[in-house]
């Protein structure tokens, strides 16, 4: 199950290089935020009943639900449905996201350490490159946003890989995966208008 899980986060990174539909990427990032709760519940052996309710809340309710509406109210907001025309082609972002996926494979291996898992590992670095692949390729706001959220969830999935030697670090990152979250999309996001959709438009 777990397996599945992992691919299926990194099938998702793959199809969202590729999108060129806003929607697809609000879908997706919910989709990503229901893997993770799975990968989260299941990798977290001594789990107390404080960090089931805040896994559920900050994987399941938060990324799996209010980052997607959150997502869908700013581009029915922008009216922005698709990436722009002069953003990179798809067929380059996949390719360098294959690159990405082989950079993060050669990294996380050659950094072996017992108390780290390095499937995580892997998948954590993949997410983190991936997010970065999408906010320098695309010219609109809204996919550096969603970029931003990729990394977010790369980041938490680094702290799944030392979740079981230090419980304490899974908290800190929820709290502040929130709080990151809200911040970006509800100041920055919540904030653009059909006229600032795009990031050179934007003016003091």
């Amino acid at each position: 199950m777990m397996e599945f899980l992992i691919v299926a986060f990194a099938a998702t990174l793959i199809y969202l290089s590729a999108a060129q539909r806003f929607r697809v990427f609000a879908r997706f990032m919910g989709v990503q935020g229901l893997l993770i709760f799975g990968i989260a519940f299941l990798e977290l052996n001594e789990m107390a009943t404080g960090n089931l309710i805040l896994i559920v809340s900050e994987t399941l309710i938060f990324k799996g639900i209010i980052v997607p509406f959150m997502l869908f109210y700013i581009i029915r907001r922008t009216q922005v449905f698709k990436v722009h025309s002069q953003a990179t082609s798809s067929f380059y972002i996949l390719i360098l996201n294959a690159v990405s996926l082989i950079v993060s494979v050669i990294v996380a291996y050659t950094l072996q350490n017992p108390f780290i898992n390095g499937v995580f590992m892997t998948v954590a670095l993949y997410a983190l490159l991936s997010g970065l692949i999408i906010i320098v390729t695309h010219k609109l706001i809204i996919s550096h946003l969603i970029g931003f959220l990729i990394i977010e969830n790369a980041v938490f999935l680094f702290t799944i890989a030392l979740g079981n030697e230090m419980p304490a670090l899974i908290n800190i990152a929820m709290l502040l995966d929130i709080f990151v979250g809200v911040l970006i999309l509800g100041f920055f996001g919540m904030r653009l208008k059909p006229d600032t959709g795009d990031l050179t438009q934007l003016k003091d």
